[in-house]
């Protein structure tokens, strides 16, 4: 943890003195969370608060909450290695942006000074509260130019905005010129590097320097590296004399019970391992997707990026950016911005979307996607949660995480034998057994397969499998839109690695429910690990032949599947 005495000589160093008089002398509201008993229970009856929740399961709706949530705090304070003295919790980062403008800059005398081309609410922010925004345009290469930002700033500079990496370039600014702007400014004015998308840039944050420099703020948001765009939760990285004044001027209770609660489950350490990995995924997809575009000939060039965007260079940006629209896909487009005339800024989606995109791009045609085969579930209960999604027109990708590894392998089975795209995650409750995650991850995957297969025209219908080693098993398919399972197996071993066998039928009839199909499975055989892995593999196998497009018959003579 980092230490918290780094402010001990705020009167010395610190950047009070350049704030906002009215601000620095002005008492901040006092909400009615400022007061907490020291010791036990604490009745709040200070803020007209109703005793009732304002639907049956609410839970903590009806109170205010803190200003701080100490809870959340101290999540951030462990993930950024920060004291809480050092953090703010806002609405994103950009009402970080907009407090620290408005605590430190006069309305029509101060100034801020920003280095497009940059994100625009710096200068927006400053607008809107009569600020003037001065411009120290970045150089060739994209990064900082300390001599101009030093030439057109004044005594009256307040704030030196900086995004690195940074939006829209992608490109992550020389460590070396934002500490020699923190010590041109030391005394003077905030350096606030915004470091948004750090998390997918190889170079670290700088928050190891707010030790030593004073005026140093950073900017941090859950939206683009944790996914959390919609939960609209940022923090700011100050001392302790800009953390104090950021509190004066920030609304009573910035972050609602619901983010708290969403923010939480976010910064669980599990799921901040899932959230790196997931990262990792789109890096990956971000790189192959810059050498796709390389090749095309209206590509002009594709920049280093280390965010999850690349910027491109075109031959014509509002043409590709309109014509993009008119077929369902909507770009970013920078040309307008100083410095990045035919440039255009792609965020990186899914594999689909990138694959969807690449091909308009090469001017082929795009298959409407309400004619795809695909389906996603979400499905909650009081022991699981799981996200689903198939697509079973795409081979690949699959992607399943439901903390039981053998189940993993042999749910890989089904999606790579039976040709299709696959991602399911899974946070179950594992600590007391994994009955409710195996179950309801087949519930999930079945729904999900019902739905995707649409009204099932074209379809083979049926399907049949398979041997494995010493193992036989046979499988029946139909999608018939009537739920039956007959399953026959004497499994020797009560598990396989994890995974229960006493399960497998519990699975194939989850499944065969939730996608209302006839399902005969009959294994036999001397290995548990065989016996098992057979009746994935032949029910995938069977399900690959049942679920093929074979024309636009429905296969049925009733009318009706």
């Amino acid at each position: 943890m980092a230490s918290e005495n780094n402010s001990k000589d705020v009167s010395a160093t610190g950047m009070a003195g350049r704030a906002r008089p009215d601000i620095v002398a002005m008492k901040g509201y006092a909400s009615a969370r400022t007061l907490v008993a020291d010791k036990g229970e604490t009745i709040f009856l200070d803020a007209n608060e109703c005793s009732f929740e304002p639907f049956i399961g609410a839970e903590g709706l009806a109170r205010y909450p803190m200003q701080q949530p100490a809870a959340l705090v101290r999540a951030f304070c462990d993930v950024l290695d920060v004291s809480s003295r050092n953090l703010t919790l806002t609405r994103g980062a950009d009402e970080a942006i907009d407090c620290l403008v408005r605590a430190f800059c006069v309305p029509a005398v101060d100034n801020i000074v920003i280095c497009p081309p940059t994100f625009a609410m710096y200068a927006q922010s400053a607008m809107l509260q009569g600020i003037e925004s001065r411009v120290a345009p970045l150089d060739d290469s994209f990064d900082l130019d300390v001599k101009k930002v030093i030439q057109e700033s004044d005594n009256n500079t307040k704030i030196i905005f900086i995004c690195s990496p940074n939006n829209p370039t992608g490109n992550s600014m020389s460590r070396d010129r934002i500490i020699a702007l923190c010590e041109a400014f030391a005394g003077r004015a905030l350096v606030v590097v915004d470091e948004t998308y750090i998390d997918y840039a190889a170079a670290p944050s700088l928050i190891d320097a707010m030790e030593t420099h004073a005026n140093l703020v950073i900017l941090r948001t859950l939206s683009k590296s944790h996914a959390a765009a919609g939960v609209r939760l940022g923090a700011a990285l100050a001392r302790q004399d800009v953390t104090a004044l950021m509190g004066k001027v920030l609304a009573p209770y910035p972050i609602p019970q619901p983010v708290i609660q969403a923010a939480m489950a976010i910064m669980s350490p599990d799921n901040l391992k899932r959230l790196a990995a997931k990262r990792e995924d789109i890096l990956g997809r971000r790189d192959v997707f810059a050498n796709a575009l390389q090749t095309l000939d209206d590509v002009i060039s594709v920049f280093p990026s280390d965010a999850n965007y690349l910027l491109v260079k075109v031959a014509d940006a509002d043409a590709l950016c309109a014509s993009a629209r008119e077929s369902g896909i909507i770009l970013r487009n920078q040309s307008h911005q100083p410095g990045l005339a035919g440039c255009v800024r792609i965020s990186i989606g899914s594999d689909d979307d990138m694959a969807r995109l690449l091909a308009f791009m090469k001017g082929e045609t795009l298959v409407a996607r309400r004619n795809d085969r695909v389906a996603s579930k979400v499905r909650r209960t009081s022991e699981t949660a799981i996200s689903v999604a198939v697509n079973l027109d795409q081979k690949g990708p699959v992607s399943i995480h439901t903390g039981v590894g053998f189940y993993d392998h042999m749910l890989d089975q089904i999606a790579k034998h039976a040709g299709f795209a696959l991602s399911l995650e899974c946070d179950g409750d594992l600590h007391i057994d994994p009955h409710h995650t195996i179950e309801d991850c087949a519930i999930a995957l079945g729904a999900a397969l019902r739905e995707a297969l649409g009204d099932k025209r074209g379809i083979g219908r049926y399907g049949f499998c398979l041997p494995m080693d010493e193992a036989l098993v046979t499988v029946a398919l139909d999608l018939s839109g009537r739920y039956f399972l007959d399953f026959k197996a004497d499994f020797p071993a009560d598990h396989v690695g994890d995974l229960p066998t006493d399960m497998i039928e519990h699975i194939f009839r989850s499944l065969a429910e939730n996608m209302q199909a006839n399902l005969h499975i009959n294994v036999t055989g001397d290995n548990a690990h065989h016996m098992v892995e057979a009746c994935f593999k032949g029910f995938a196998r069977a399900l690959r032949q049942a679920i093929k497009q074979e024309g636009a018959d429905l296969p049925s003579t009733k009318g009706m599947l």
